[in-house]
């Protein structure tokens, strides 16, 4: 076989690497599994070892690029068909009425539907934020508010986008800090949206208005800082000793922390409810947020506030997607208290899920406090460390699925991996329907091996 030369090489791996780039840029997946190739620049002109290293570096190229567009076309394909079924008189049923009794174990196909549609609005603040250090936007959103739903290639949904949303971090930056690169120091960013739903007949197929508030998760250095703070905060910002409802403190500072060009996100979503509610408020409205990893747990405390600041407050649904713990048992009979209904998707491979502190009082299969000695479970909760899940749980397993080539933690956590699952999940005897595919998108093999 005739062997390539070193330009051909360096032609062949740049145009995969450029398709990989193009292909990485709407795929929190592929920015995680990408690994640099092996260079070509300092390998001999006819070596064998030179082409069987670059084919290698290829093929794994190969392989993840596979595995994203299978979980991609996986996704799409599911939500095609989102919007046949209409909800009607039921749509109460379908945001947790009745903590989706019924509806989880076999999964519900309009219930899959929707949280696939919600998804989508999740995916679209990864597509939309700037990741790039260097880009003198970097922490905002790429797209102006009027075009980000369109711009995101969501497809259609039928809602306008009302108000951006940003987080700030409240921990004390040292000095020093002042000399490293601004994107470490970026303490406030662009965590999400709001957008209302204005179509008329999806309106008429949802049975209601429907308001979607999502978030993204972790982006920033000094969003991860605020993850690490693990211990309870009181949520009424004073000390209870442990018997009031406690919240994790990184999770809460992102939540009200403001400075003095930015409201908190806190006051951010508060007044556009207001707006919300002052001016939809003699039709069925229902509230429904979302979110990824962080963005699950801030849309468990966005929930919370919204279903505790206002009287009369519309119906407020959580649907999660590998979100953290958030807090203690008293907030979780709080969140129970409010009537507002939260819907956990959980990936039993996720170790983002089994995290922060300890579970004392249910069965998860995470760490938990149960078979401890009672000195160091009593140990635990004075450090402020016990956490209690909230919600309903729809537990899938990246396991279970013949088609994710990896299971490593970037991949278990992966957004894209969750919606893969829930396309695919059947039921707790049945994991996975067979009717999920594994082709690939002709476009994306196409480019893939120019």
């Amino acid at each position: 076989m005739r062997m390539l030369c070193k330009s051909q090489l360096s032609l062949s791996l740049s145009k995969s690497l450029l398709h990989i780039l193009q292909y990485s840029s709407s795929s929190p997946t592929m920015r995680l599994q990408l690994r640099p190739p092996c260079t070509t620049r300092f390998l001999p002109r006819h070596s064998h070892h030179s082409h069987r290293v670059v084919t290698q570096s290829v093929k794994r190229m190969r392989l993840t690029v596979t595995n994203s567009a299978v979980l991609h076309q996986s996704f799409e394909c599911s939500v095609g068909a989102v919007n046949s079924a209409k909800l009607g008189n039921k749509w109460m049923e379908y945001q947790g009425l009745y903590n989706w009794d019924g509806l989880l174990d076999p999964l519900d196909d309009t219930l899959r539907n929707e949280i696939l549609r919600y998804g989508k609005f999740v995916e679209a603040t990864y597509r939309s934020f700037d990741f790039d250090p260097d880009s003198p936007t970097y922490g905002d959103s790429k797209f102006s508010p009027k075009n980000l739903l369109n711009r995101s290639e969501i497809g259609y949904t039928g809602y306008e986008l009302t108000s951006n949303l940003r987080a700030t971090c409240g921990v004390g930056l040292p000095r020093w800090l002042d000399r490293t690169p601004a994107w470490m120091s970026t303490r406030s960013s662009w965590i999400g949206y709001v957008a209302v739903c204005q179509d008329k007949d999806e309106i008429a197929r949802l049975g209601r208005r429907d308001v979607v508030i999502a978030f993204r998760g972790t982006a920033t250095c000094m969003e991860w800082v605020e993850n690490l703070r693990a211990t309870l905060t009181s949520l009424v910002g004073s000390t209870n000793n442990g018997g009031g409802p406690m919240v994790e403190s990184g999770f809460w500072s992102l939540y009200t922390s403001k400075l003095p060009s930015c409201p908190s996100l806190q006051e951010m979503v508060r007044a556009e409810i207001r707006r919300v509610i002052r001016s939809y408020g003699d039709e069925p409205i229902s509230i429904t947020i979302t979110g990824h990893s962080l963005g699950a747990a801030l849309a468990t405390l966005a929930a919370y506030d919204i279903a505790t600041t206002f009287d009369h407050a519309p119906m407020v649904t959580v649907v999660s997607f590998g979100g953290p713990r958030v807090g203690n048992t008293s907030f979780r009979c709080q969140m129970e208290k409010s009537g507002t209904k939260i819907l956990r998707i959980v990936n039993s491979d996720d170790v983002i899920t089994k995290v922060p502190g300890f579970v004392i009082d249910n069965n998860d299969v995470a760490v938990k406090t149960a078979g401890l000695p009672s000195w160091l479970r009593q140990r635990v909760e004075a450090m402020q460390l016990g956490y209690a899940d909230v919600g309903q749980e729809l537990r899938l397993s990246s396991r279970e699925s013949p088609y994710l080539y990896k299971n490593d933690v970037a991949t278990c956590h992966d957004l894209q991996t969750y919606l893969h699952l829930v396309n695919g999940f059947v039921s707790s005897t049945c994991p996975f329907r067979a009717t999920a595919t594994r082709m690939l998108e002709r476009q994306t093999r196409e480019k893939a091996f120019i």
